[in-house]
């Protein structure tokens, strides 16, 4: 029997239980498998957490300098992001430029910490037009075994809350560094949550042989608040009107869960 057959009846049986609302490692259709988030582990970074949920692991380092702002926002920081697929985490991922994965990985992220604007960047600001704090937000895949998006998403929210900025002052229009270190300014507590859909059923937080037979995926982030600051739509797929209502009501009760495991964190 070749692993191809093998994984064909695995697939089978994965979607066969979901039908009946169960799966494959025994939870419910909108459990979370265990959730370990880990701060502070980075030592050279100005912010760090690692996350492992089930078997999938994601560790994000966050780095400070001090740069030019955009030319359309002179009085704000800078917010970059940027996610790698360490080829030891997967068979798939291979050495080189970004792919189309690690992309949209970052993106998601971004836009979810962006839009609930999670950072006050007006006082990233240092002197307006000219310098400002840039805050980098690396992410690194360590093992995939699926739900990256919601893993690396509460992992760079965790690495934001223990950031620390260097303090500065101005001489002569130059910026001289300080001794000692500020709370980034963090305002905002966005969370991911993602949802397969397989046969007509919404599962949260798929894992990766559940990712093999969905048909479609929705991720949608949520600020402290509960207002929706991001969606993303993957796989080929669609999603009816009726289950994007239902998914969004699941996402939004369990991003509290989720939330609250990073607070206690911070």
């Amino acid at each position: 029997m070749t692993s191809t057959t093998i994984s064909r009846i695995r697939q089978n049986q994965i979607a066969q239980l979901i039908a009946s609302n169960k799966r494959l490692d025994g939870r419910g259709l909108t459990d979370y498998r265990p959730i370990q988030i880990e701060t502070g582990i980075i030592e050279k970074a100005e912010g760090s957490a690692r996350v492992r949920l089930g078997k999938t692991e994601v560790m994000v380092g966050i780095k400070i300098d001090i740069g030019e702002p955009y030319s359309d926002r002179p009085n704000e920081g800078v917010l970059t992001t940027s996610a790698e697929f360490v080829p030891l985490a997967s068979p798939e991922f291979e050495a080189g430029p970004p792919g189309e994965d690690s992309v949209e990985l970052a993106r998601v992220v971004d836009r979810g910490i962006r839009e609930s604007k999670a950072i006050d960047l007006e006082k990233l600001c240092v002197i307006p037009g000219k310098k400002v704090f840039i805050v980098f937000i690396d992410i690194y895949v360590l093992n995939h075994d699926g739900n990256l998006i919601d893993a690396s998403a509460l992992a760079a929210l965790a690495a934001l809350t223990n950031t620390k900025i260097f303090k500065y002052e101005i001489k002569d229009g130059e910026v001289e560094i300080k001794p000692g270190f500020e709370e980034l300014p963090l305002v905002n507590f966005p969370v991911a949550v993602t949802l397969a859909e397989i046969d007509g059923k919404l599962i949260v937080d798929p894992w990766l042989d559940e990712e093999e037979v969905m048909n479609a995926r929705l991720t949608i982030s949520f600020d402290k608040d509960g207002r929706i600051c991001a969606m993303q739509k993957g796989g080929s797929g669609t999603l009816s009107p009726q289950q994007i209502i239902e998914a969004v009501k699941i996402a939004k009760e369990k991003s509290e869960e989720l939330r609250s495991l990073v607070v206690k964190k911070s």
